[in-house]
């Protein structure tokens, strides 16, 4: 049974791997502790970007021989396959790790078993300590292993009647620089930020992460475009900048002339700034103009982003609503009152209010003037679990 010492380890360890979010895809973020033998705090460390040490591997090193005889305490169970890096079991037999705690059990075919691999190089192990708090701090990554799909957490800023602008199409600002500073830590978090044509038009958004976040040196998450025409971008348009990678998805039938105008403003884009951007010919939805959102999931997911924050407007919002595909809905609602101007949601595909999607408030917090909700499609699939995730790549 896990000490004391060993949950207050865990907390430590859970708030380690917190610092890497938006920076480890298509890894999860892990934090470790390691206690030395007599159950003090040898080492610690967290697994900072894919390809780079695991947070076992960095513990050990700051521990050092104190790590000989102790117990290693780590968010995830211990990887036991050879990747870009080597099996974090035999870093930790080598080490002479006598005992190993662990959160969450590896739901990796590739990389799990390593319970079992302790155990056979003579280690114990245990497994389930805070299992819940740090699957929590894991949830877009086992999200997107149970559902082979990126997470999606959809974000939108509304007044208390419900608008996203007034009648005029003006929405700067409607939030607080409380609630703004909030989506930059949001996006510091995703891999990708996606908006649609319409966004693009009406707000010339940039999407990058500014900031303090910025300043230390964030992973910029992708800036994805759904523009089915391929037509809203602009030469000029500050998500050609050089501030993050952007990848447009247009449908697979777009105008040969538009497209080629496009691929030539990001192609000058990505010379000029520096970053990658890209161009992706996606199906369209079966029904209305639009891209089929699940097929741009599954183009995201094979360019190895495990988590989306979705800040398009109401009608690509309605369109993942409608196809099932949000995980989380983060609300920032302002004390003002418009009377007009277009709604924060459009067309989500329901007709009546027992197709009603209801959601559970799971936090309501106050950022300056302004309320920020946040929520999750309730009832719905069982929330991701380590004893029931298929096969997904880590490394």
């Amino acid at each position: 049974m896990a000490t004391a010492a060993e949950a207050q380890a865990m907390r430590r360890a859970i708030a380690l791997a917190a610092r890497a979010l938006g920076d480890t895809s298509p890894n999860p973020v892990v934090g470790c502790v390691i206690l030395d033998a007599a159950g003090f705090p040898a080492g610690e460390g967290h697994h900072a970007r894919a390809g780079g040490p695991h947070a076992e591997v960095a513990a050990l090193a700051d521990a050092g021989e104190r790590a000989r005889g102790g117990t290693a305490v780590v968010t995830l169970e211990p990887c036991s396959h050879t990747g870009r890096t080597g099996p974090c079991v035999r870093a930790l037999a080598e080490a002479g790790v006598a005992r190993v705690v662990y959160a969450v059990a590896d739901p990796t075919p590739a990389a799990g078993g390593g319970a079992a691999a302790l155990d056979a190089a003579g280690i114990e192990a245990e497994g389930g300590l805070l299992a819940d708090e740090a699957a929590a701090g894991n949830e877009p990554w086992l999200t997107s292993v149970l559902r082979g799909r990126p997470y999606v957490l959809w974000k939108y800023a509304a007044t208390l009647d419900g608008r996203s602008a007034a009648a005029d199409g003006t929405s700067r600002w409607i939030t607080s620089p409380a609630a703004r500073a909030d989506v930059h830590r949001l996006r510091a978090e995703a891999d990708a930020v996606v908006v649609g044509s319409g966004t693009v038009r009406a707000d010339d958004p940039q999407l990058a992460v500014r900031g303090p976040r910025a300043e230390a040196g964030v992973t910029q998450p992708l800036r994805v475009v759904a523009d089915s025409g391929g037509t809203a971008l602009a030469p000029g348009a500050r998500l050609l900048d050089g501030g993050a990678p952007t990848l447009v998805a247009v449908a697979d039938d777009a105008p040969g002339a538009a497209t080629g105008r496009l691929a030539a403003l990001l192609d000058a884009a990505a010379a000029a700034g520096g970053h990658p951007a890209g161009l992706v010919r996606l199906p369209r939805a079966g029904t209305g103009p639009g891209l089929d959102v699940a097929a741009l999931l599954a183009e995201l997911y094979r360019r190895d982003v495990r988590s989306v924050l979705l800040e398009g407007g109401p009608t690509l919002a309605g369109a993942f609503l409608a196809a099932g595909l949000v995980d989380r809905v983060v609300c920032y609602l302002a004390p003002v009152l418009l009377g007009a101007g277009p709604p924060a949601l459009a067309d989500a595909g329901i007709g009546t209010i027992g197709e009603a999607l209801r959601l559970d408030v799971t936090a309501v917090d106050h950022l300056g003037p302004d309320l920020r909700l946040t929520a999750v499609p309730g009832p719905g699939p069982a929330p991701a679990t380590a004893t029931e995730l298929p096969a997904t790549k880590e490394s």
